[in-house]
């Protein structure tokens, strides 16, 4: 059904005459005339009766023109959505890791809300392969993922990315461990021996691993898997093994942190969305505040 038409036929429900429509809408009796018909012939049913000199709609055209209040509000809302000019408003759905919904995501959380109360976020916690895979199958409309410098991520050319930020990376070792000096290859060569602990849902941090063992010439033994950060740590503490684990992560009982350098690794935290989202008001305005925070 033309938009058009319903509107010309909503507003004649209300004024009660064709000549009252043109002369509020603007428009000549025979086009409000001609366009009914054709609306007519479009729902395939009478929608204007005779009463005396005049017409009047017949049940059905009162029941489109009930209809067309919510099809023409429905319609308005649609536009403004997508206008690109307009107010943003309306809901973000986002995935992210743990680190970017506490350190990146709340505190926008807030300036949104003070600044934009319109818009609002639905956010889960995922890793990055089930972060991407959410977007591509659009689930979320924005996926905060990351990736390392030495296990670059493989994207699908339909989406755009933006870096948010990187940090470094060093070896976590039992605190009675020996000092090594040299580069990263030395580091990790001293731990040889060691079983080694990896993430247990994003294979990228297991990659970097793998790549710093090879040039140290020898295969890393993988024995545990986990998540968390904090269990990892603890997980160091209780003598299971060693693994990769931020530069800045704060000094605690039980771990040192060996500097790897030459190569150094560094996460790069990434802002992704589907090329063909990203005018959309909403998701424009999300992405401006991720990348001045």
């Amino acid at each position: 059904m033309d938009v058009r038409r319903l509107e010309l036929l909503l507003a004649l429900s209300r004024l009660g005459s064709m000549h009252a429509v043109s002369e509020v809408l603007g428009v000549t009796t025979s086009t409000v005339s001609q366009q009914i018909a054709a609306l007519a012939k479009e729902v395939g049913t009478p929608l204007l009766e005779p009463d005396g000199r005049r017409v009047r709609l017949t049940p059905a055209g009162r029941r489109l023109a009930g209809h067309a209040v919510h099809i023409l509000a429905a319609h308005e809302a649609a536009r403004a959505d997508l206008d690109p000019s307009a107010e943003p408003a309306g809901t973000v759905r986002v995935a992210a890791f743990h680190t970017a919904i506490r350190d990146t995501l709340l505190p926008v959380v807030h300036r949104l809300r003070q600044e934009h109360p319109a818009v609002r976020l639905e956010i889960q916690e995922q890793e990055p392969p089930d972060a991407l895979a959410m977007l591509e199958r659009d689930q979320v409309d924005l996926a905060l993922t990351y990736d390392y410098n030495l296990a670059p991520a493989a994207l699908d050319p339909s989406l755009e990315a933006a870096p948010l930020w990187e940090s470094s990376w060093s070896l976590a070792v039992p605190s009675r461990s020996r000092r090594i000096r040299g580069t990263a290859v030395d580091v990790v060569a001293a731990f040889a021996a060691s079983d080694w602990i990896v993430n247990s849902r994003h294979l990228a941090d297991e990659q970097v691993v793998r790549t710093i063992a090879a040039l140290a010439g020898f295969e890393p033994r993988i024995t545990q898997r986990a998540d968390s950060l904090q269990l990892v740590q603890e997980m160091i503490t209780a003598g299971l093994g060693v693994g990769l684990m931020p530069a800045t992560y704060p000094k605690t009982t039980g771990i040192s942190l060996r500097r790897l350098r030459d190569p150094e690794p560094r996460m790069r935290a990434l802002v992704l969305t589907r090329k063909d989202r990203t005018s959309w008001a909403p998701l424009s305005l999300l992405r401006s505040f991720l990348s001045r925070r």
